[in-house]
């Protein structure tokens, strides 16, 4: 380049170099500005890095030994079961790694039409329509399901100011309907909001099976009941249900006898099914015929890739082969919660694995977090936003495959750090 061109590009590139480093700089300064904002509210989230299998028995990155894991949503332990690893790998060998298309185009494989028509037989529905992600599967479902006339009903715990399940909340904000927001468990006002949207085509209430912060159980007798008389439809997500809640592990609708009324159920591959990822619709035969032609997700994602499909379809066998698993969990639970309640632990919930230990301060739940990973015990801390102000507390989750002494071991590391840290008399 002559000496002349090479002083016109400095001319030129030169304000346009500096413009762009100037915004980067700003960038810079408004994302630290966010990140020291959240180390100073105490809700920062550290990734701990295994580097073992998934399991009750666990390796982490930079700790010493063996570590009990009660913070995973492997509530019937099939991550690591041997024979789901074995059907992901003969899917695997069978139908290759991936597609490399979206469903529609060339990316639907006979295991996937096996696997939704699994997942219909199992919760009793017409059809089924799975996704790459839960995420997915319910942003899916509302846009393509509700419109400007229609009305969707959600509990309170997932309204925007609660960010209890980000996925409905996000899904719900999403889709053009009208939205209610009715208080939690208060089916007074359920059925004062229903009165409120009978103008609209449409009314679809939306409510979790089982909450995932707190365990708690929807009151669906109620909700279908309401939902009955004012002539609305019942969206029940069981991604903490599906695999273990009821006899047969069908979800919260089983044990409370309203299968026949549910209209859509919502669920996941990825807690007690054991998988990866995915997750999925059932419903209505038309509706997943819908979902299949307008749902953004599923359009525009590629397929689930054949191992991952294959480790869910043999999850399934396994759950509807044999309830053993799904049983063993009560007793478990049950005495995770005696032994704590009888140390002075306040839990939440009542029979479900997940086990909230109610602390209020968030400092002291971190303080609490980090003491017990130094006595081989993995549990997590929730604090505000995503548990109101307060309020913080430790999320332990129960699996089928804990021992009695794994149980036992993880009580006695909580009493012993609850006394150091004054959280106990």
């Amino acid at each position: 380049m002559s000496a002349g061109n090479a002083w016109r590009a400095a001319l030129f590139w030169g304000p346009r170099r500096r413009r762009a480093q100037s915004a980067l700089a700003q960038l810079r300064g408004i994302l630290e500005g966010e990140l020291e904002g959240i180390c100073g509210a105490g809700t920062w989230k550290s990734e701990r890095v295994i580097t073992s299998r998934q399991g009750p028995h666990i390796r982490v990155n930079g700790v010493s030994g063996g570590i009990l894991n009660f913070c995973a949503n492997n509530y019937l332990g099939l991550s690591s079961h041997p024979e789901v690893i074995q059907a992901g790998l003969q899917a695997l060998e069978e139908f290759g790694a991936g597609l490399s298309s979206v469903r529609f185009i060339c990316g639907t494989q006979s295991i996937h039409k096996n696997l939704e028509a699994k997942i219909a037989h199992f919760h009793q529905r017409e059809d089924a329509i799975f996704y790459p992600s839960c995420f997915d599967a319910k942003a899916g479902l509302f846009e393509a399901l509700l419109t400007l006339e229609d009305a969707v009903l959600s509990d309170e715990l997932n309204c925007l100011h609660h960010r209890h399940h980000a996925s409905i909340i996000d899904a719900i904000r999403l889709c053009k309907a009208h939205k209610y927001c009715y208080r939690h468990p208060d089916m007074a006002d359920l059925e004062a909001k229903l009165q409120g949207a009978q103008k609209h085509r449409l009314r679809l209430v939306a409510t979790d099976g089982a909450f995932s912060m707190d365990g708690d159980i929807a009151r669906l007798q109620e909700i279908c009941r309401f939902a009955s008389r004012y002539g609305a439809l019942v969206f029940v997500d069981e991604c903490h249900a599906t695999g273990f809640l009821g006899p047969t592990g069908r979800g919260t609708d089983e044990p409370l006898g309203v299968m026949d009324q549910v209209t859509i159920i919502n669920s996941t591959l990825g807690k007690a099914l054991g998988r990866a990822s995915g997750g999925y619709t059932t419903g209505p035969g038309p509706l997943v015929s819908l979902l299949r032609q307008r749902a953004r997700p599923y359009l525009f994602s590629n397929s689930l890739p054949p191992a991952v499909v294959g480790y869910a379809s043999k999850a399934l066998d396994l759950l509807m082969e044999s309830n053993t698993i799904v049983q063993s969990m009560a007793a478990k639970i049950q005495r995770f919660r005696s032994k704590m309640e009888a140390a002075g632990f306040t839990i939440l919930g009542a029979s479900h694995p997940i086990c909230p230990v109610i602390l209020g301060d968030a400092r002291l739940a971190s303080r609490i977090v980090d003491d017990m990973l130094e006595r081989g015990i993995f549990v997590i801390g929730f604090s505000y936003p995503v548990v109101p102000k307060g309020k913080a507390w430790i999320r332990v989750q129960i699996s089928a495959v804990h021992s009695e002494e794994d149980i036992d071991r993880c009580e006695e590391a909580f009493v012993e750090v609850g006394r150091l840290h004054r959280a106990l008399p």
